[in-house]
């Protein structure tokens, strides 16, 4: 099992939609992903400010920005 994580930002139409696109695919696959609101983290604020949504795979960054479904299901997948 993958341990899939979303760091996200209040108010961030991007993040929104990652959201989205991230528990369609992981509720299809069968899996869970939780989020981290990268505000209440200064030191993944300092890291990742400029390229928020981030998603990571295992501990990963594997995309940013706008979230890919059928390359998310790729990646969950193996």
């Amino acid at each position: 099992m993958h341990q899939i994580q979303l760091l996200v930002r209040k108010d961030c139409h991007l993040c929104h939609a990652a959201r989205a696109t991230v528990a369609e695919v992981t509720s299809r696959l069968n899996m869970e992903f939780s989020e981290l609101d990268i505000d209440e983290h200064p030191e993944l604020l300092a890291k990742h400010h400029e390229e928020v949504p981030v998603l990571f795979i295992d501990g990963q960054v594997r995309d940013f920005w706008t979230i890919d479904p059928q390359r998310l299901e790729r990646l969950l997948s193996n």
